[in-house]
């Protein structure tokens, strides 16, 4: 059975981790992807070995994997003319453009809107950006620890009140991740507009509104109400009004999450499974009214409970537990979460396994490999576009190519 978008080549002229991301995604989906690098210094990305805490030796390495899986790559000088007459008969050849590039920099290299239109007037053209194509601040760069993170609310948002500077992201890329998915699934609705249509689309995704996006439940009770929301600090329950929403630590010093929004529908259950029958039939948890007035004492029932069994023991008895629940897990335990393996949400790519984009079709993982070496398939990129080999010499000695 064929990828949804099969057929379909995309021309990828962008770095680092947002834009790329969306490529990739397109590529699971698949599309063919060719990844623009300069010439000699490639995609800086790739130089990327330090990230927090965690350093990457030798290769492969996840920091320019994760974003450029089973892409093909090209090392061109877009700034020689010689290169740019090569980009322009990529882009001749490719359904979409994708880019990375502030105005400015478009501007320059002259692979502006009105440039890749002028030979391809049916091409999409695809933008991604830190903070939108539009006002005072359109033509400036950013990272989504910047723009995502910090700009748009989160940060300040999870940051209990009281604590020093902010809470950081959980890792690397995890804006640019988040936003390169929704500049994928924007040019996946442009490709189809333009087949019903004829019109190709010029297509924005910025880690801005990624970020607000991504936020928007709580943009909008707060703009409605006035109020910004607050963080619990460290060690507090979950809700101060619903004991079977919150965290409970286990024997083993881990922790389990629940999250009952209708606590009359699961207390009976819960106590069952934990052992407090006594419980189930108590007037001070008989009702909603009476379960918000009493949530600091069946906080303290349910958490001597909980610190009776291990993770594993409760993970076993609550195979049968109506309400939703969670371990907590960090990201090397998600990686062997049974449930995570059956839905194929990890999958092989060369030597690495990474993270597949979070869209299946027809109940499949998608098929992906890994990141093409600095400039791997240059000359099997030139070659499709009927240069022999005397030109693409020429190419290389011009240092147009790599």
């Amino acid at each position: 059975m064929s990828a949804p978008l099969e057929g379909i080549r995309v021309l990828e002229v962008a770095m680092y981790g947002f834009v790329p991301s969306a490529g990739a995604v397109l590529r699971e989906w698949g599309a063919d992807v060719i990844k623009v690098e300069h010439a000699v210094t490639g995609d800086p990305q790739r130089g990327l070995r330090q990230t927090g805490l965690l350093r990457v030796e030798g290769d492969p390495n996840p920091n320019i994997e994760h974003a450029n899986r089973g892409k093909r790559s090209i090392g061109l000088d877009i700034g020689l003319p010689e290169g740019r007459e090569i980009l322009l008969e990529l882009a001749k050849r490719s359904d979409v453009f994708l880019t990375s590039f502030l105005p400015g920099h478009r501007k320059r290299f002259g692979i502006d809107v009105d440039d890749i239109r002028a030979v391809n007037p049916q091409i999409i053209y695809a933008r991604g950006s830190a903070l939108g194509p539009r006002g005072a601040e359109a033509g400036k760069g950013g990272y989504d620890m910047t723009a995502f993170w910090c700009r748009a609310g989160t940060a300040a948002t999870i940051t209990p009140p009281g604590t020093p500077g902010m809470v950081g992201p959980p890792g690397p890329a995890y804006g640019d991740t988040i936003s390169g998915t929704n500049l994928a699934g924007g040019i996946a609705a442009a490709l189809l507009k333009r087949e019903r249509t004829g019109e190709p689309s010029v297509v924005d995704v910025s880690l801005l509104g990624s970020g607000l996006w991504s936020l928007g439940h709580t943009v909008a009770l707060t703009n409605h109400l006035g109020q910004r929301m607050e963080a619990f600090p460290p060690g507090v329950h979950g809700s101060p009004i619903n004991p079977l929403v919150g965290l409970y630590p286990t024997a083993d010093d881990r922790y389990i999450s629940f999250v009952m929004m209708q606590p009359t529908k699961f207390w009976a259950d819960v106590c069952r499974h934990m052992d407090l029958e006594e419980y189930i039939d108590d007037p001070r948890f008989a009702t909603a009214e009476a379960i918000a007035e009493n949530t600091e004492l069946a906080t303290e029932i349910l958490k001597e409970a909980m610190s009776k069994r291990t993770l594993a023991e409760w993970t076993e008895r609550f195979q049968t537990l109506a309400g939703p629940w969670a371990p907590v897990q960090d990201t090397l335990q998600a990686a062997q979460d049974p449930q995570i393996r059956a839905n194929e949400y990890i999958v092989q790519a060369g030597e690495l396994e990474l993270v597949a984009n979070p869209v299946q079709f027809d109940v499949k993982a998608p098929e992906t490999g890994p990141a093409p070496g600095f400039a791997e398939q240059t000359d099997e990129i030139l070659l499709e576009l009927g240069l022999d080999w005397d030109r693409i010499i020429e190419l290389k000695t011009a240092g147009a190519v790599t």
